[in-house]
């Protein structure tokens, strides 16, 4: 891997852990609003952010979580499974905007995951599965959506798919 590929992922994964701690007590748990989740929108411009993104993911999780082991296994798998449809699927994509609504359901569908983590957790309670999803996707759906003409304008002024 390139110095310049390490560098910037490594700045993506630090960037990530930074949101993650800001919005750590509603990062965890039934209701997300992790604001680290908008970095996602990265993968649109460059696959070569999958490193970042996920290094990000699993140095936030290593760090903060609450339900360690399960969010090591089921959160870095949701992100890397999510980056990869979203990566697969908008290549057939022209748009940007289409592109950043994909992803941003992709994601947000994928938080089905995350739900069964916290059921498998025992940290549900007796809310059930789909509530849990309910809450997590639009909690995912909002952040993404808020991240969309942030990342958007970032790309504006610094050429995202054009950094590596």
């Amino acid at each position: 891997m390139k110095l310049r590929i390490l560098a910037l992922n490594a700045i993506i994964a630090a960037i990530y852990i930074v949101l993650t701690y800001i919005s750590q007590p509603v990062a965890f748990y039934a209701i997300q609003f992790r604001l680290s989740e908008m970095l996602n929108h990265l993968i649109v411009f460059d696959k070569k952010y999958f490193f970042g993104i996920v290094g990000g993911v699993f140095l936030a999780n290593l760090f903060f979580s609450p339900m360690l082991p399960f969010d090591l296994t089921f959160g870095v798998g949701q992100s890397i499974l999510s980056l990869l449809v979203t990566t697969l699927v908008i290549r057939f994509l022209k748009n940007i905007w289409v592109k950043l609504l994909v992803n941003t359901v992709i994601f947000s569908a994928s938080m089905a995951i995350i739900a069964w983590e916290l059921s498998l957790a025992g940290v549900a309670g007796k809310i059930p599965f789909w509530m849990n999803w309910l809450t997590i996707a639009s909690g995912e759906f909002v952040v993404m959506l808020i991240g969309m003409p942030i990342i958007y304008a970032i790309n504006k002024r610094i050429h995202l798919e054009q950094q590596f």
